[in-house]
């Protein structure tokens, strides 16, 4: 009771965050394997035993740091449609959106850390059912913004075929990053020219300009 009572005030939500975000940091630099309780204190510039202090295990901290990379992740994507024009767009011009929106990566870095980080997430939930629900949420994020996305450039698409766009992008960059000559980026563009007039059609509704 000590632990959550200290957690919510100013000093205890202030070193909860900072313990969070640092093993969000480890996460993405190294994967699960990275964060481990030393790691992140030292990382958060905390004692050792605040990990334990604020969070009952590795596990829920674990959890925590991924709630946190999506929301990140979910705060970016907003700011990238939300400077997005509303107007009618070809096969490249909206596979540029969408790689720019789902395909997140350090500039001049295709197939970094934080891409790497992503999947193994996804495949991670697999064997830690405790990272299912906020995968699920962050992957509903994802396609949720893909629509918005498809609707400001002219297009629409079925609500069941939303997560059939964002599987030909994973698809295509775990492609990319299994052959060492692939850009994720390239090959999740080229693979959304290819689908986007089958899954995302024009609205013929829409006004041309």
């Amino acid at each position: 009771m000590l632990s959550v009572t200290a957690a919510v005030t100013p000093k205890g939500e202030r070193r909860r965050y900072a313990l969070v975000s640092a093993a969000a940091e480890l996460l993405c630099e190294g994967g699960f394997e990275a964060v481990r309780h030393r790691a992140v204190a030292t990382r958060a510039g905390l004692p050792l035993a605040s990990t334990t202090y604020y969070f009952s295990s590795l596990d829920d901290l674990i959890v925590a740091a991924v709630e946190h990379i999506g929301m990140v992740e979910a705060a970016k994507m907003r700011s990238r449609i939300e400077g997005l024009s509303r107007r009618r767009r070809g096969p490249e011009s909206t596979a540029d959106v969408l790689v720019d929106l789902l395909v997140d990566d350090t500039p001049g870095h295709p197939g970094g850390d934080q891409l790497i980080s992503r999947y193994e997430r996804y495949i991670a939930c697999a064997r830690q059912p405790a990272l299912r629900d906020v995968q699920r949420r962050i992957l509903q994020q994802r396609a949720d913004a893909v629509g918005e996305v498809v609707e400001r450039s002219g297009r629409s698409v079925r609500t069941e075929l939303l997560s059939a766009l964002v599987c030909a992008v994973d698809g295509a960059v775990v492609s990319a990053l299994v052959d060492e000559t692939g850009n994720p980026r390239d090959t999740a563009r080229a693979t959304l020219i290819d689908v986007i007039d089958v899954l995302a059609p024009y609205d013929h509704r829409s006004v041309r300009v």
